[in-house]
């Protein structure tokens, strides 16, 4: 086992190294099988200096899953933020960004399917699962909106918050493929399936989201 360099660094970085380590742990032993000596030890540290920042595994496991998560939202996030151009871009880049690495990705997919089965049995896990989402719904209703508007449509709030659910229910779907079995797909492939398929969606025109479906 090889152990993560824990360099001297503020209170924000420390609990993010042991974070970072016990997402090492979890996706090598599994939840159960990680404990707190193996991640004390993934991160070079004692067992007295992780109860520093946590007071049990379980918030370890609680603190990794809300990493997990709330990692693949921002990379997805930041690239619609950092996109240049207009509001079909911001959306075409962020529905990309959720089916093309680094957010598609096995050890992501191996840390999800060990977590979410504590969804329903945690109420702390479940909270970290409603955050999350509601982060990536939100951010979909605007982008939606201001393309939708972009294209001359007045949307309602229903709509928006409709046409949300059913587009991130198909990208999670995508999501689990890509990362499963990424050597079955071209490398964009299933991203031209949830744009060609989120344009079905809104009834746009060929073309109206995914560049190669015109004509």
């Amino acid at each position: 086992m090889s152990r993560r360099a824990f360099h001297r660094a503020s209170e924000t970085e420390r609990r993010q190294d042991l974070i970072a380590a016990t997402l090492d742990c979890i996706a090598e032993f599994g939840v159960q099988g990680a404990t707190v000596r193996q991640i004390a030890t993934r991160a070079g540290v004692t067992g007295g200096l992780i109860r520093h920042y946590f007071a049990s595994k379980d918030q370890m496991v609680q603190a990794a899953y809300r990493e997990t998560m709330m990692g693949m939202t921002r990379a997805a996030i930041d690239a619609a933020d950092s996109a240049r151009g207009d509001a079909r871009t911001r959306l075409r880049t962020f529905i990309v960004a959720n089916l093309t690495p680094p957010v598609t990705d096995p050890r992501t997919l191996s840390l999800w399917a060990g977590f979410i089965g504590h969804v329903r049995l945690d109420p702390v896990f479940g909270a970290i699962h409603k955050e999350n989402y509601l982060v990536f719904r939100q951010a979909l209703e605007t982008l939606l909106a201001d393309f939708l508007r972009e294209m001359g449509r007045a949307p309602s709030a229903a709509e928006c918050r409709a046409q949300s659910i059913a587009i991130n229910g198909l990208i999670d779907g995508l999501w689990i493929e890509g990362s499963l079995a990424a050597d079955m797909f071209d490398e964009t492939e299933l991203a031209q399936v949830a744009l060609r398929s989120v344009e079905a969606m809104l009834g746009l025109p060929r073309g109206g989201l995914d560049d190669n479906n015109k004509g």
